[in-house]
């Protein structure tokens, strides 16, 4: 697993263990963000087998008997669906270079928290979960709603806090591609 980044194509992961809250907070964080005038670009990590479209509609019959890839397009949307029966997991730099020429002024990328890019954990206590931040230099913040003893050079944020985060996360594309790397960890 490896990005290299570009300048043009700032990325931030939104990591966290199933439950916290990602599309929660990113449903939050989308139309603040739109408002502001950032493009921003989502890659979604899914654990299983998933359709965008209807069994029985041409879109899906077509793409079932064997188009590779199939594009369907309107006014309104367009979507670019691939069968992939043999792969692994998805690969996050195939899906970057496919983002990359719709030029968004920000990626974000929830999910694929092993991949090494700089990520904002969210974190509730409640769930049982360990931090991720103490093992994962790639993490540059955590929003939680409970006081948490993190690493140094992990910032905390309020996972409760739209506005603030909002601001934190649209700083982010202002801070990138200087802090696109790892954070010390000691040994």
């Amino acid at each position: 697993m490896t990005l290299t980044f570009d300048a043009q194509l700032p990325l931030l992961g939104i990591a966290a263990w199933s439950g916290t809250g990602k599309t929660t907070l990113l449903e939050a964080l989308l139309p603040r963000l739109q408002v502001r005038g950032i493009k921003v670009a989502v890659v979604k990590h899914a654990h299983h087998a998933f359709d965008i479209d209807q069994p029985g509609k041409d879109s899906y019959r077509l793409r079932e008997a064997g188009a590779a890839p199939m594009l369907i397009a309107s006014r309104a949307r367009t979507a670019l669906m691939f069968n992939t029966p043999d792969a692994a997991e998805p690969d996050l730099a195939q899906l970057l270079a496919q983002l990359a020429p719709l030029a968004p002024d920000l990626v974000l990328v929830e999910g694929f928290k092993a991949w090494p890019l700089p990520k904002l954990e969210l974190h509730r206590a409640a769930l049982g979960k360990p931090l991720l931040a103490p093992d994962d230099p790639w993490v540059r913040a955590v929003a939680s709603p409970d006081m948490l003893d993190l690493p140094a050079g992990v910032e905390a944020l309020d996972l409760d806090d739209h506005q603030r985060l909002c601001d934190w996360v649209a700083a982010w594309q202002q801070r990138w591609p200087q802090q696109a790397l790892p954070r010390e960890v000691p040994a």
